[in-house]
């Protein structure tokens, strides 16, 4: 493998532009070697290529260096004095010059770009291992107040509060059920809870940090206030967080204001959650050192190479020693403390959340990333193979039924196919989600990181593929037994058995707590859900905004659903009759909200950002995109009730607003291109994809693929199995769309990231430093 693809294949691809660029400095020496060969007079080496050799020319050889070497020699003593600087070329070559004014351009660059992320993480360290020292001798004063006194247990927040097991900082006064101001204890167990806390103060200052409204504090009056105060700062991600920010707020507020307050309250939960965030803070930080020191190392290589190249082509060996003298002497070679720190993190680590096992905290520090194993890819397409053959199978026997034809019944189409589109489109988005994997993977956009997901059990494209060919293959294999037995008279409690058997399995797959099938993967995604649905109590993350995007584009799949819990709770399909399932109120009622879900959703969420992100109004504008979608849909509906020309114009008046509304923020916000002074017309000046063609393409396939509601509103005469086949050819354009849309939203995410030079979480650290009131 050439050097430039395997410099491109480990370099961290989003600091890129900080890296010596190779392929440049490559060009130029190729462009060196076309001038030499091209001017014979530049140099007897030249002449040697173009004429061959001479009898003459060991001796001119000979002669030249000697007379030669004094001057060298003087002049790399000086050049190592001055810093190495690149000027022994003896060349008059201009692309020679070129090559050493790049050279020196592109080793300030690394140098700079070293130094300043160096200082980044330093300070950065500074900060985690500060908190990890409070933490530290919080629980070790704490766990030595326990061993003095195991009888005498505060009343604590737990008692209070649900899903509570009693206060850590037992020491530190905690609230009890009854009215402040109530006595509650003895005066020696006040005294000795008072000596605890101050305790716990003392720890804290030595590391120049106190609580705010603490005993100590108040024992001290006639001490000079102190400026710096800390409090544990959890984030309300969860509603469990936040109540429990918003409690002890309100306990802290009140003792506060009564008069036997005298200490800062701290519940159990939050010293456990701050030491989750600690060990996560320690992880992210390793990760980050350790990318530094790869970082250092390619750089050096790369140098190592060209400068190699270059003295090969131009025989200027002095020049090159005395330039890779000075890039082993730069600045990101020498210096140790990215090493240093990384030791200080391993060590620190290993003893406190390894217990001393340096192989368990190598698994955490450095996962190691799961092989790509051949059976996958095996199985892959083995289901794929027979998902191919039992489809054939399929359609050859609803041929020859007729289950198709405008002449048949329309039970079948309008029973069972409904609920067997449900698996289809499902497993549809699961293999766009895998072709979106490898396109990812293929332009190296690092989606485990956007998604904040664990590279060593991510998914990857190949299981996609698995769970979508084995998918597929269920769901058509259950179809075509099906329809075998629907038509040889066989009895239909079998018959309406099939598809609730794939169903529970389905779901017993989803929720199976063993350690198969991708749990981890599984889990995820129920997480992710219930962040959805429960918006928006739960903290918006990349991932859960992600995930309610496809889901506005499922809604034909949640009406699927319905008819699905419907089939089976009303039993209405062993009857042979659907009327029970599209004909009452409740079921057209609970259809138009499953319409207006997603939306409501995603909405949420964007409040929730507005509200958490400093008030963004670009958040805001994103809302009313959604809130425009809920226009519209309502605007079908009621049209799709009441078909008069002025809902119909109401209608495609609302349906035209929303997609050009939803057309400007898929271009412009969501991907990043329509923009006027870009170097790539109306695109954005940087892009990963080679030929620019593909993103017009894209645009105009994604304009097309907008205006499916079209067919919704001209009300097209169609018989019951043509309207069926129109709706689900409709549903899975509309998820092709969002796979389309998937790959540019994730580019142009990466772009930011590779713009900011991110490459690890930003994990705010729990104990923050605030003003003393």
């Amino acid at each position: 493998m050439k050097f430039s693809r395997e410099l491109e294949a480990q370099l961290v691809h989003e600091w890129r532009d900080g890296y010596v660029d190779y392929k440049r400095l490559k060009k130029i020496i190729k462009n060196i070697k076309i001038s030499l060969n091209s001017s014979p007079e530049n140099s007897a080496e030249s002449q040697s290529l173009l004429y061959g050799f001479s009898i003459a020319d060991p001796i001119r050889s000979l002669v030249t260096r000697f007379s030669s070497e004094p001057n060298s020699q003087n002049r790399l003593q000086g050049d190592e004095e001055n810093g190495y600087e690149l000027d022994l070329v003896q060349s008059g070559n201009e692309e020679v010059k070129n090559f050493v004014e790049r050279a020196e351009k592109e080793l300030e660059k690394v140098n700079d770009f070293y130094t300043r992320m160096e200082e980044g993480f330093c300070q950065r360290g500074e900060e985690v291992l500060k908190q990890f020292q409070i933490m530290l001798e919080v629980k070790q004063v704490l766990k030595e107040s326990r061993h003095r006194r195991p009888r005498c247990r505060a009343p604590s927040l737990g008692a209070a509060s649900p899903g509570s097991t009693g206060a850590l900082l037992s020491g530190i006064n905690s609230p009890s059920p009854v009215p402040v101001g109530t006595p509650t204890k003895t005066e020696e167990a006040q005294q000795e809870q008072v000596a605890v806390v101050e305790e716990v103060i003392a720890a804290l200052e030595r590391n120049g940090v106190s609580f705010i409204g603490s005993a100590r504090g108040k024992v001290k009056k006639e001490a000079k206030p102190r400026a710096d105060v800390i409090r544990i700062d959890i984030p309300g991600t969860t509603p469990t967080l936040s109540f429990m920010n918003f409690w002890e707020s309100l306990v802290n507020g009140l003792q506060k204001e009564g008069e036997g307050g005298n200490g800062y309250h701290l519940h159990r939960m939050k010293i456990q959650k701050a030491e989750k965030i600690i060990r996560e803070a320690l992880i992210e930080l390793y990760k980050g050192l350790e990318r530094m020191k790869k970082y250092s190392s390619l750089n050096l290589l790369a140098f190592t190479k060209i400068i190699k190249k270059f003295t090969k082509v131009t025989n200027e060996e002095e020049a090159s020693v005395c330039f890779m003298k000075k890039v082993k002497g730069s600045h990101f070679i020498v210096s140790d403390k990215v090493l240093r720190l990384q030791d200080e993190v391993e060590s620190l680590f290993t003893k406190h959340f390894a217990s001393n096992d340096r192989k368990i905290a190598r698994i955490s520090l450095k996962p190691q990333l799961n092989k790509d194993s051949h059976a996958i890819t095996f199985f892959a397409g083995l289901f794929t193979g027979t998902f191919v053959t039992l489809f054939s199978v399929y359609a050859i026997l609803a041929h020859f039924c007729g289950i198709f034809t405008s002449t048949s019944t329309s039970g079948y189409v309008e029973t069972v196919y409904p609920v067997f589109s449900t698996f289809a489109l499902i497993s549809l988005h699961i293999f766009l989600y895998g072709c979106n994997l490898f396109m990812w993977k293929s332009t190296r956009i690092n989606h485990n990181f956007i998604f904040d997901f664990k590279p060593n059990t991510a998914l990857k494209h190949r299981d996609a593929f698995l769970i979508s060919s084995a998918f597929m293959t269920a769901v058509v294999g259950a179809m075509v037994a099906h329809l075998f037995l629907k038509y040889n008279h066989i009895s239909s409690h079998h018959l309406d058995a099939l598809p609730g058997i794939l169903l529970l399995i389905c779901l017993g797959l989803l929720v199976c707590p063993f350690n198969i099938l991708y749990r981890e993967t599984r889990y995820c995604f129920l997480r992710v859900v219930r962040n959805i649905v429960f918006s928006p109590l739960y903290k918006v993350l990349m991932a859960d905004f992600f995930m309610a995007d496809q889901l506005t584009s499922q809604i034909p799949l949640f009406r699927y659903m319905e008819f699905t819990a419907c089939y089976f709770i009303t039993g209405g399909l062993k009857a042979g009759s659907y009327e029970t399932c599209n004909s009452s109120h409740q079921y057209k009622l609970l259809a138009y909200v499953i319409s207006f879900l997603p939306y409501y959703w995603r909405a949420m969420q964007c409040i929730r950002r507005y509200m958490e992100e400093g008030y963004d109004i670009n958040h805001m504008a994103n809302c009313g995109k959604y809130l425009s979608a809920m226009v519209a849909a309502a605007a079908r509906i009621l049209y799709a009730m009441d078909p008069t020309p002025v809902r119909l114009a109401l209608a495609i008046i609302a349906c035209s607003g929303a997609t050009l509304y939803q057309l400007y923020w898929d271009f412009v916000k969501d991907w990043g291109l329509m923009n006027p002074k870009s170097k790539n017309f109306f695109l954005r000046d940087q892009l990963i994809l080679k030929k620019r063609s593909i993103y017009y393409v894209s645009m105009g396939l994604n304009v097309l693929l907008r205006l499916a509601w079209i067919e919704s509103v001209m009300k097209i005469n169609l018989g019951p199995v043509e309207h069926r086949l129109v709706d689900f050819t409709l549903a899975s354009l509309e998820i092709i769309r969002r796979g389309h849309w998937n790959y540019y939203r994730l580019e142009n995410e990466h772009l930011n990231n590779v713009g900011k030079f991110r490459t690890m979480k930003n994990i705010p650290l729990p104990f923050r430093e605030m003003d003393s009131d």
